[in-house]
């Protein structure tokens, strides 16, 4: 059984940083790609950022360029988001995907239950 579980998100103030990552197990991911989606009360569920399987190919949302980074690390099968700089509209369910190619789509194969960011002002 394939799953995606995120470490706990968390509350931080504006300015502040968090770190997230997300293991993956149940079948190998050599290939994949995994990355973050987000979704903050009453939006869509918006792309974030992603990772290729080698690390050659990162993509991040406009919204969290130069502040936002992510990593991966294929021995574990973890992916991190480091994120500094945070303010207010950072505040979202943060979900961690996984799906075949150089990035993840909407309809990405395999998904995170969703851990909680919260940021005040």
């Amino acid at each position: 059984q394939v799953q995606l579980v995120e470490s706990e998100g968390g509350l931080v103030q504006a300015g502040g940083s968090l770190r997230l990552s997300c293991a993956a197990s149940g079948r190998t991911f050599s290939g994949y790609a995994m990355g973050w989606f987000r979704q903050a009360p009453g939006k869509d569920r918006e792309f974030v950022a992603s990772i290729s399987w080698i690390g050659g190919r990162i993509f991040y949302a406009d919204s969290v360029k130069g502040r936002f980074t992510i990593s991966r690390d294929n021995a574990k099968n973890t992916v991190y988001l480091q994120m500094n700089s945070l303010n207010p509209e950072d505040t979202a369910v943060y979900y961690c995907a996984a799906d075949s190619g150089i990035t993840i789509p909407p309809t990405a194969k395999y998904w995170g239950q969703g851990t909680q960011v919260t940021v005040s002002s």
